[in-house]
């Protein structure tokens, strides 16, 4: 017991400094979401040597779930994004632990645990030469006011009201007001968010029908909070990137508006379909929330 102990410890130390050097490099994939929480898991049954194979799958997704905790007590990540990878981690512990389990009752631990130290290293080759996917997010509503009422309000609009939705309560950021510079393409329109201005250059302007835009600068995607504060981690920077975004407004027969927005977005974050979850869903609501003041703007002028 004290030399699985003694190793588990040294395989532990050997984790973390490579976690901390995957989060300080910028590789936020399947090395750190799934084969670190694998190895953490695998080692802890290795150590304790648990009864069952469901005891071994708890015990690895308590690993696991410990040590994505211990991120955020050293100050390495924020709780949002802790909380966000922890539904990818536990399970792939409780996989690691399962599988030792097996390697175990079979008399190959020792093969086995090699196996899962190594397997970090087969998926770093793949995280650093990943290209991230371009996705689209489109989101509608149909306003009663025509077209031409509703595209003075779409192109720049005041401020809007401070957000009542819980998730933009967690430090995500969440659009404020919009305004222009100059007018028909080659303008340049720069939506003010609560981490900083989209930068967005016109590309179609085909008034009162659509206006499309590319995105040259984005602000950070959230304020990251931890108990030392506020982080400045690297995937605030360049992972989840905005490229082009468009309103298409559809004269409808009733001489109301369907207004659509629409977002193409990259994101450098693996496994992606998951990743791409959650920025699916928060787009969406940003969508939501300037499409519904837009929607409220463009229905009071006309009822006045």
């Amino acid at each position: 017991m004290r030399v699985r102990v003694a190793i588990g410890l040294v395989i532990a130390i050997l984790l973390f400094v490579c976690a901390f050097w995957l989060i300080k490099s910028g590789l936020y994939a399947w090395t750190l979401f799934a084969m670190l929480p694998m190895v953490v898991g695998a080692a802890a049954v290795w150590i304790v040597k648990p009864d069952s194979q469901s005891e071994a799958a708890g015990l690895g997704s308590t690993a696991a779930f410990v040590s994505t905790l211990v991120f955020l007590l050293a100050g390495l990540e924020g709780i949002v994004c802790v909380a966000m990878a922890l539904p990818i981690t536990v399970p792939f512990g409780a996989l690691g632990g399962w599988l030792t389990y097996r390697l175990c009752t079979a008399r190959r631990e020792a093969h086995g645990l090699a196996l899962m130290v190594l397997l970090p290293l087969g998926t770093l080759s793949f995280d650093r030469n990943a290209k991230p996917e371009i996705y689209r997010v489109e989101t509608q509503v149909t306003v009663a006011a025509p077209p031409e009422m509703v595209w003075e309000n779409v192109v720049t609009f005041p401020a809007l009201a401070e957000p009542t939705e819980w998730v933009f309560k967690t430090g995500l950021a969440y659009p404020q007001r919009a305004r222009i510079e100059g007018s028909g393409v080659g303008a340049v329109r720069y939506c003010e968010f609560s981490t900083g201005p989209f930068v967005e250059p016109i590309e179609v302007w085909d008034e009162p029908r659509l206006l499309r835009f590319s995105v040259t600068e984005n602000p950070a995607p959230l304020r990251e909070w931890s108990p030392y504060g506020e982080l400045d981690l690297p995937h605030l920077h360049g992972y989840m990137i905005s490229k082009q975004g468009e309103f298409r407004l559809e004269r409808l027969e009733n001489g109301q508006t369907l207004l659509r927005g629409t977002t193409w977005y990259q994101h450098g974050l693996w496994p992606a379909e998951y990743w791409r979850w959650w920025s699916d869903a928060i787009i969406h609501r940003i969508h939501l929330r300037v499409l519904e003041h837009v929607k409220d703007l463009s229905e009071e002028k006309t009822s006045n």
